[in-house]
Protein backbone atom coordinates (compact mmCIF):
# COMPACT_ATOMS: atom_id res chain seq x y z
CA UNK A 1 0.00 0.00 0.00
CA UNK A 2 1.54 3.34 -1.03
CA UNK A 3 1.09 6.46 1.06
CA UNK A 4 -1.33 7.95 -1.49
CA UNK A 5 -3.21 4.98 -0.87
CA UNK A 6 -3.42 5.50 3.31
CA UNK A 7 -3.83 9.65 3.00
CA UNK A 8 -6.70 10.28 0.59
CA UNK A 9 -10.09 8.67 0.94
CA UNK A 10 -13.46 9.08 -0.45
CA UNK A 11 -13.87 11.16 3.03
CA UNK A 12 -11.82 13.65 2.33
CA UNK A 13 -7.72 13.14 3.77
CA UNK A 14 -7.45 10.77 7.01
CA UNK A 15 -5.06 13.20 8.62
CA UNK A 16 -4.27 10.29 10.91
CA UNK A 17 -2.48 9.09 7.81
CA UNK A 18 -0.76 12.21 7.21
CA UNK A 19 0.51 12.72 10.67
CA UNK A 20 2.31 8.96 10.32
CA UNK A 21 3.46 9.75 7.33
CA UNK A 22 4.92 12.74 8.24
CA UNK A 23 6.34 10.78 11.37
CA UNK A 24 7.72 8.09 8.69
CA UNK A 25 9.53 10.94 6.59
CA UNK A 26 11.40 12.33 9.66
CA UNK A 27 12.66 9.24 11.13
CA UNK A 28 14.08 8.83 7.60
CA UNK A 29 16.50 11.53 8.54
CA UNK A 30 16.30 10.93 12.47
CA UNK A 31 15.59 7.31 13.33
CA UNK A 32 16.45 8.53 16.69
CA UNK A 33 13.31 11.15 16.90
CA UNK A 34 11.47 9.20 19.29
CA UNK A 35 13.64 8.98 21.77
CA UNK A 36 14.33 12.83 22.03
CA UNK A 37 10.65 13.39 22.24
CA UNK A 38 10.76 11.15 25.41
CA UNK A 39 13.55 13.38 26.62
CA UNK A 40 11.91 16.26 26.48
CA UNK A 41 8.53 15.26 27.86
CA UNK A 42 10.42 13.68 30.78
CA UNK A 43 12.31 17.16 31.40
CA UNK A 44 8.46 18.90 30.94
CA UNK A 45 7.58 16.57 34.06
CA UNK A 46 11.08 17.04 36.04
CA UNK A 47 10.51 20.65 36.03
CA UNK A 48 6.71 22.01 35.07
CA UNK A 49 4.91 18.87 35.95
CA UNK A 50 2.15 16.76 34.40
CA UNK A 51 -0.35 19.52 33.33
CA UNK A 52 1.46 21.68 31.73
CA UNK A 53 0.67 24.93 29.75
CA UNK A 54 2.80 24.82 26.27
CA UNK A 55 3.80 26.83 23.34
CA UNK A 56 4.88 24.42 20.33
CA UNK A 57 6.60 26.80 18.42
CA UNK A 58 7.34 26.05 14.50
CA UNK A 59 4.64 23.40 15.56
CA UNK A 60 4.30 21.66 12.27
CA UNK A 61 2.05 18.71 11.78
CA UNK A 62 1.94 19.19 16.03
CA UNK A 63 4.10 16.47 16.49
CA UNK A 64 4.94 17.55 19.98
CA UNK A 65 1.53 18.58 20.45
CA UNK A 66 0.33 14.85 20.06
CA UNK A 67 2.95 13.05 21.95
CA UNK A 68 2.61 16.11 25.14
CA UNK A 69 -1.38 14.64 25.02
CA UNK A 70 -0.53 11.47 24.89
CA UNK A 71 1.24 10.93 27.74
CA UNK A 72 -0.36 14.31 30.27
CA UNK A 73 -4.15 14.27 28.83
CA UNK A 74 -4.79 17.37 30.92
CA UNK A 75 -2.22 19.53 29.12
CA UNK A 76 -3.05 22.48 26.79
CA UNK A 77 -1.06 23.46 23.70
CA UNK A 78 -0.87 26.43 21.53
CA UNK A 79 1.01 25.55 18.10
CA UNK A 80 2.35 28.04 15.79
CA UNK A 81 3.58 27.86 12.66
CA UNK A 82 3.42 29.74 8.88
CA UNK A 83 3.53 26.53 6.94
CA UNK A 84 0.24 26.13 5.56
CA UNK A 85 -0.05 22.81 4.56
CA UNK A 86 1.63 21.29 7.61
CA UNK A 87 -0.97 23.78 9.50
CA UNK A 88 -3.91 21.76 7.49
CA UNK A 89 -3.06 18.77 9.10
CA UNK A 90 -2.48 19.64 12.10
CA UNK A 91 -6.01 21.30 12.04
CA UNK A 92 -7.25 18.24 10.61
CA UNK A 93 -5.66 15.96 12.88
CA UNK A 94 -6.41 17.79 16.47
CA UNK A 95 -9.96 19.10 15.28
CA UNK A 96 -13.07 19.59 18.19
CA UNK A 97 -9.72 19.17 20.86
CA UNK A 98 -9.94 22.01 22.72
CA UNK A 99 -6.73 21.60 24.35
CA UNK A 100 -5.12 22.90 21.63
CA UNK A 101 -5.04 25.93 19.53
CA UNK A 102 -3.25 26.94 16.47
CA UNK A 103 -1.97 30.33 15.13
CA UNK A 104 -0.69 31.25 11.86
CA UNK A 105 2.31 33.39 12.58
CA UNK A 106 5.90 34.33 10.91
CA UNK A 107 8.59 34.09 13.56
CA UNK A 108 10.97 36.09 11.85
CA UNK A 109 7.84 38.98 12.62
CA UNK A 110 8.50 40.99 15.82
CA UNK A 111 5.19 41.11 16.52
CA UNK A 112 4.01 37.56 16.06
CA UNK A 113 3.56 36.65 19.62
CA UNK A 114 0.84 39.40 20.36
CA UNK A 115 -0.98 36.72 17.89
CA UNK A 116 -0.91 34.07 20.82
CA UNK A 117 -3.93 33.02 23.24
CA UNK A 118 -1.36 33.42 26.39
CA UNK A 119 0.83 35.72 27.46
CA UNK A 120 3.51 33.17 29.28
CA UNK A 121 3.60 29.18 29.23
CA UNK A 122 4.97 27.04 31.26
CA UNK A 123 6.94 25.45 28.70
CA UNK A 124 7.75 26.07 25.19
CA UNK A 125 8.95 23.31 22.59
CA UNK A 126 10.36 22.67 19.48
CA UNK A 127 12.01 20.56 17.52
CA UNK A 128 13.86 20.56 14.00
CA UNK A 129 12.49 23.95 13.05
CA UNK A 130 14.73 26.49 14.09
CA UNK A 131 17.57 25.29 11.81
CA UNK A 132 15.29 27.24 9.30
CA UNK A 133 16.80 30.54 10.53
CA UNK A 134 19.80 32.69 10.16
CA UNK A 135 21.95 33.08 13.42
CA UNK A 136 20.43 37.02 13.99
CA UNK A 137 16.86 36.41 13.48
CA UNK A 138 17.03 33.42 15.81
CA UNK A 139 19.17 35.06 18.79
CA UNK A 140 15.89 37.72 18.26
CA UNK A 141 13.75 34.90 18.64
CA UNK A 142 15.51 33.73 21.83
CA UNK A 143 14.91 36.82 23.51
CA UNK A 144 11.07 36.92 22.54
CA UNK A 145 10.83 32.91 24.04
CA UNK A 146 12.51 34.55 27.23
CA UNK A 147 9.77 36.93 27.76
CA UNK A 148 7.01 34.20 26.94
CA UNK A 149 8.70 31.07 30.12
CA UNK A 150 7.41 31.62 32.93
CA UNK A 151 10.03 31.62 36.03
CA UNK A 152 10.75 28.13 36.57
CA UNK A 153 9.70 27.48 33.18
CA UNK A 154 11.87 25.71 30.98
CA UNK A 155 12.39 26.26 26.81
CA UNK A 156 13.62 22.81 25.22
CA UNK A 157 15.19 23.30 21.45
CA UNK A 158 15.86 20.12 19.67
CA UNK A 159 17.57 20.42 16.03
CA UNK A 160 20.54 20.02 14.51
CA UNK A 161 23.73 21.49 16.57
CA UNK A 162 26.81 21.40 14.53
CA UNK A 163 30.35 21.21 16.11
CA UNK A 164 32.60 22.63 13.65
CA UNK A 165 35.96 21.61 15.56
CA UNK A 166 34.74 18.37 15.12
CA UNK A 167 35.24 18.05 11.38
CA UNK A 168 36.57 14.26 11.03
CA UNK A 169 33.79 13.36 13.47
CA UNK A 170 31.34 15.38 11.76
CA UNK A 171 32.41 13.64 8.28
CA UNK A 172 32.51 10.26 9.68
CA UNK A 173 28.62 10.40 11.38
CA UNK A 174 27.43 11.58 8.42
CA UNK A 175 29.01 9.37 5.72
CA UNK A 176 27.01 6.53 7.94
CA UNK A 177 24.23 7.94 8.21
CA UNK A 178 23.22 8.94 4.76
CA UNK A 179 24.60 5.57 3.66
CA UNK A 180 21.22 4.37 6.24
CA UNK A 181 19.39 6.53 4.45
CA UNK A 182 20.24 5.98 1.52
CA UNK A 183 19.27 1.43 2.18
CA UNK A 184 15.89 2.68 3.52
CA UNK A 185 15.08 5.19 0.82
CA UNK A 186 15.85 2.19 -1.58
CA UNK A 187 13.36 -0.37 1.03
CA UNK A 188 10.36 2.62 0.18
CA UNK A 189 11.06 5.20 2.49
CA UNK A 190 10.07 8.81 1.44
CA UNK A 191 12.55 11.38 1.33
CA UNK A 192 11.69 15.45 2.18
CA UNK A 193 11.10 15.97 -1.87
CA UNK A 194 8.76 12.72 -2.56
CA UNK A 195 6.38 13.41 0.45
CA UNK A 196 6.13 16.82 -0.85
CA UNK A 197 5.40 15.36 -3.98
CA UNK A 198 2.54 13.24 -2.43
CA UNK A 199 1.19 16.54 -0.43
CA UNK A 200 0.99 18.72 -3.68
CA UNK A 201 -0.88 15.71 -5.72
CA UNK A 202 -3.28 15.51 -2.92
CA UNK A 203 -6.81 17.41 -3.62
CA UNK A 204 -7.22 18.99 -0.55
CA UNK A 205 -3.30 19.94 0.30
CA UNK A 206 -2.45 20.54 -3.27
CA UNK A 207 -3.42 24.53 -2.57
CA UNK A 208 -1.94 25.04 1.19
CA UNK A 209 0.97 23.04 -0.22
CA UNK A 210 1.48 25.62 -3.46
CA UNK A 211 1.46 28.54 -0.89
CA UNK A 212 4.12 26.57 1.65
CA UNK A 213 6.48 26.91 -1.49
CA UNK A 214 5.56 30.39 -2.07
CA UNK A 215 6.80 31.01 1.21
CA UNK A 216 9.65 28.90 1.84
CA UNK A 217 11.18 27.83 -1.42
CA UNK A 218 12.04 24.09 -1.57
CA UNK A 219 14.08 24.53 1.94
CA UNK A 220 14.52 27.27 4.11
CA UNK A 221 18.87 28.63 3.87
CA UNK A 222 19.31 28.88 7.85
CA UNK A 223 21.95 28.41 10.17
CA UNK A 224 23.18 25.50 12.38
CA UNK A 225 25.30 26.82 14.92
CA UNK A 226 26.85 24.99 17.48
CA UNK A 227 25.57 23.90 20.91
CA UNK A 228 28.12 26.83 22.71
CA UNK A 229 26.75 29.58 20.62
CA UNK A 230 22.95 28.62 21.47
CA UNK A 231 23.67 28.57 25.07
CA UNK A 232 25.54 31.80 25.31
CA UNK A 233 22.43 32.90 22.92
CA UNK A 234 20.03 31.94 25.79
CA UNK A 235 22.14 32.77 28.79
CA UNK A 236 22.43 36.36 27.85
CA UNK A 237 18.44 36.99 27.06
CA UNK A 238 17.52 36.42 30.67
CA UNK A 239 17.69 32.09 31.18
CA UNK A 240 19.47 31.01 34.42
CA UNK A 241 20.94 27.80 33.23
CA UNK A 242 21.21 26.06 29.50
CA UNK A 243 22.43 23.21 28.66
CA UNK A 244 22.07 20.02 26.69
CA UNK A 245 19.51 17.58 28.22
CA UNK A 246 20.29 14.65 25.37
CA UNK A 247 22.13 13.87 22.27
CA UNK A 248 23.46 11.79 19.17
CA UNK A 249 26.23 12.03 16.72
CA UNK A 250 24.10 14.83 14.82
CA UNK A 251 21.11 16.34 17.25
CA UNK A 252 21.17 17.96 20.12
CA UNK A 253 18.44 19.01 23.05
CA UNK A 254 19.05 22.04 24.52
CA UNK A 255 17.25 23.12 27.65
CA UNK A 256 17.47 26.42 29.28
CA UNK A 257 15.74 26.75 32.85
CA UNK A 258 13.97 30.50 33.25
Amino acid sequence: MTDTDTTTTTAGPDWQAWQQSWDRQQEWYMPDREERFRTMLDMVEAFVGAEPRVLDLACGTGSITARLFARFPDATSTGVDLDPALLAIAEGTFAGDDRVTFVTADLKDPDWAARLPHRSYDAVLTATALHWLHSEPLAALYGQVAGLVRDGGVFMNADHMIDDTTPRINEAERALRHTRMDQANRDGALDWTEWWQLAAEDPVLAEPTARRFAIYGEHAAGDMPSIAWHTRQLLAQGFAEARPVWCSPSDTLLLALK
